[in-house]
This record gives structure tokens, C-alpha cells and sequence, in this order.
């Protein structure tokens, strides 16, 4: 949730980019947090003497440890004094209104919190100008790398991928795509701490025509941090991920973790960071709700040739199967497949720079992959990848 371009800034903030942009610092050394450490050191003593003192000395080299097991991290947070900041106080009165969150206990958590430059300008769009080449793009995805982890990962985690194509229709291949696209099977996850990007984005968004809504979004995603770790009864700045704060294996927002996530491996908690069977289970959930359908068991997209007239111009956009196969047929938009004609389609394009555009007839399927992340080409990458790997496992 790599360093090619980044996807999020393409189209939306999806794993895709996120994970890229993420594994040219993943190649450094983590920094440690210095004052965190010293900290850590003078609270142990504390908490030594304070274990004498029974449930408090417990309590206290609980937090201790906390703080010291806390992963590294690869970039250079600033303090930034966000409990200063009127609408930083006003999110914590909602905390503590709408959810319960003990003030004392949050001002220390939003104190403790860094501002991170390096997210603000990573989700700047890129500059205009460079032209789309699906083919350059597809290239850092279907490559020999990520096919052979792939099949690693299929043949180590064969049985639930079975399972939830069973449950939940997703076809293997798909689940396996996305993980691959998305962090190459959990080797570049991010490492950067959720709560100090999605604070930095929540507050100090850039700015931009969309930056009311893209603030509002972080803000929620920051309660959604909170909330989950909460619930999971984690320390929030444990919590790892990109640069836009997708966490984990297949990289999940946290308000998604909490909507859509699954504890597939049935131990008690939702743990896409470290259970492969809970990273499967929840993106086949997460397509479902997304509105994958079990019933159409063929692929989810067709080559296509498109009339010199233009008329399937006006077809063109969109995130949703929305036409009939004669639709298509009458605006000159011809498959060499023919289309049943109880399913709605979509038309898509993708780009070649200055080479022709390829053109494609999606289902349903395909848009559910678009809600992954909003990029026709992630969700052919998706498709293209897991199809490579089923090959080559040639089974």
C-alpha cells in the first residue's frame, strides 16, 4: 500500500500507489525514535518501582513496554502542538461526546502526535502533462517478481483462498491480485505512523479544489485509528502503513478495517498486518459489499473494437456497468466474445501514450475491483496479475 508513480494521486487513495511509493524508503534503515527510547528508559525504572505497588505497578510496566516495542519508523516527524489547533480541540470534544474517549487519555495520544510533511506533498497531484501509458504502468505489476510471490502465496494459503472463493464467490486469482498489487504479499506494508499522517492530512491538508472533503476524510479515518485501536486494545501508534495511512496486507483504510475487515483465521481479532487468512477473508468481503457478483462465474472483461463513427464515445467514464450489449453493439463497440445479454457492461480505455488505446467491455466484477481503488488500469493490473500467477502455478 514500489517506487513508481503514486496511485492515489492519479485517482484515489489506494493501495496501489501508497505501497510504491513506499518501498524506496522501506530499502533504508528505520530511524528509532530517540525521545521515544529515553522515555521508554526513564518510565522503566518507575515502572520497577511501582510494581511493588501491585495493579499500578502492572499498569505501569504494561505502558512501558508500549512504548518501547513501538516499530521504528523511516521519515522525520515535526512537533507540531495539534492540541493547539482550534479544530484538532474540536475533533477531540467529539472523541470524547460521541465515543466515550477518556480527555486526558486523548490529549496525551494527540500530543504525542507528529506532523508529516513528506504526506502532504506525496498527495499533491502530479504535474500535468505526462501521458497515460497503460502498458508502462501494467509493466510494475505483471513482472516476475510479484508472479512468483504470488504463487508462493497461493500454494502456502491454497485452502483459505478455496474457502472464501466458496463463501464469498470471489474467484482466488482476484484476492490474490489485489494483495499482490497492493504490498507484494505483506513485504512493503508502509512505515509510516497512521495517526501522525492521517492527523497531518486531517488538519493540514494541501491545498486543492477537493481539500474540504479530503480533510473531513482523513478526520474520519483519524477517529476510525482511534476507535480501532480501541477496540483491538492496541497502542494507536503501532499502527503502521503508507503515506495516505492504509494498513496492512492489503492495505485497508481503518474506517474499512472496522467496516469491512474479517477474522478469517478465527483467533479474536481482525489482523490484516499479520494474519494472511484475514487479509483474504476481508478483501473478498470488501468486494462483495462492493458489488461483486457470485453469479457470474466468466471473466470481467473483453477485448473490444471500437467504430471510427465515435458514437461509443458518450460510453466512456464512469465506475459502473451500466449498458446493454446492444447498447454497445448500436454505438459501434464490437467483442470478439458475445455478451449474455442479461448483464450490463461498461466501456473502458486505456491509454497508451502516443501507441492506440486499448479498448475493453467490463462487467460488474470489474467495477467491484474499481472500488478497490478508482484506476481502470489498477483493476486490470489486478486482473492481469492474479491471471499470470494461476498460470504459473499451473495447476
Amino acid at each position: 500500500m514500489k517506487s513508481l508513480v503514486p496511485l492515489l494521486l492519479a485517482l484515489a487513495f489506494g493501495a496501489g500507489q501508497a505501497s510504491s511509493a513506499l518501498a524506496a524508503s522501506s530499502t533504508r534503515p528505520a530511524k528509532t525514535a530517540s525521545k521515544s527510547t529515553a522515555k521508554a528508559t526513564k518510565a522503566a525504572k518507575a515502572g520497577k518501582h511501582a510494581k511493588s505497588k501491585g495493579k499500578a505497578g502492572k499498569a505501569a510496566a504494561a505502558a512501558v513496554a508500549a512504548v518501547a516495542a513501538r516499530p521504528g519508523i523511516d521519515y522525520d516527524g515535526e512537533a507540531a502542538n495539534f492540541s493547539e489547533w482550534q479544530a484538532v480541540r474540536d475533533f477531540e470534544d467529539e472523541m470524547v461526546a460521541s465515543h466515550g474517549f477518556d480527555r486526558a487519555a486523548l490529549d496525551e495520544t494527540i500530543r504525542q502526535t507528529r506532523f508529516v510533511d513528506s504526506a502532504v506533498q506525496l498527495v499533491k497531484p502530479a504535474p500535468p502533462g505526462k501521458p497515460k501509458n497503460w502498458r508502462t504502468y501494467s509493466s510494475r505489476f505483471i513482472e516476475p517478481i510479484r508472479i512468483g510471490a504470488g504463487v508462493r502465496f497461493w500454494n502456502e494459503n491454497a485452502a483459505t483462498l478455496a474457502r472464501a472463493e466458496a463463501q464469498y464467490g470471489v474467484p482466488a486469482e482476484i484476492i490474490v491480485g489485489i494483495i499482490g498489487v497492493e504490498t507484494i504479499y505483506g513485504r512493503d506494508t508502509g512505515r509510516f505512523r497512521v495517526v501522525d499522517v492521517l492527523a497531518t492530512l486531517a488538519f493540514a491538508y494541501p491545498e486543492a479544489p477537493n481539500r474540504t472533503d479530503r480533510m473531513a476524510f482523513f478526520r474520519d479515518e483519524l477517529a476510525s485509528t482511534l476507535l480501532l485501536a480501541r477496540k483491538e486494545n492496541i497502542d494507536p501508534f503501532s499502527l503502521l502503513g503508507s503515506f495516505a495511512g492504509a494498513v496492512g496486507m492489503p492495505q485497508f483504510m481503518p474506517g474499512n478495517i472496522l467496516k469491512y475487515g474479517v477474522d478469517y483465521d478465527g483467533d479474536g481479532v481482525v489482523d490484516l498486518r499479520g494474519s494472511p487468512a484475514d487479509a483474504i477473508g476481508s478483501v473478498a468481503n470488501f468486494l462483495v459489499e462492493h458489488g461483486w457478483d457470485r453469479t457470474n462465474t466468466g471473466p470481467s472483461v473483453f477485448e473490444a473494437n471500437v467504430a471510427p463513427s465515435l458514437a461509443w464515445q458518450p460510453l466512456l467514464g464512469g465506475l459502473s456497468a451500466r449498458y446493454r450489449p446492444d447498447e454497445l453493439q448500436d454505438a459501434g463497440v464490437a467483442t470478439r466474445t458475445t455478451l449474455p445479454d442479461s448483464r450490463l457492461y461498461g466501456l473502458v480505455d486505456l491509454q497508451n501514450g502516443a501507441d492506440p488505446t486499448e479498448y475493453w467491455v467490463a462487467n460488474a466484477n470489474f467495477f467491484a475491483i474499481t472500488k478497490y481503488n478508482r484506476s481502470y488500469f489498477y483493476a486490470m493490473s489486478v486482473v492481469e496479475l492474479g491471471r499470470a500467477i494461476k498460470l504459473s502455478r499451473g495447476i
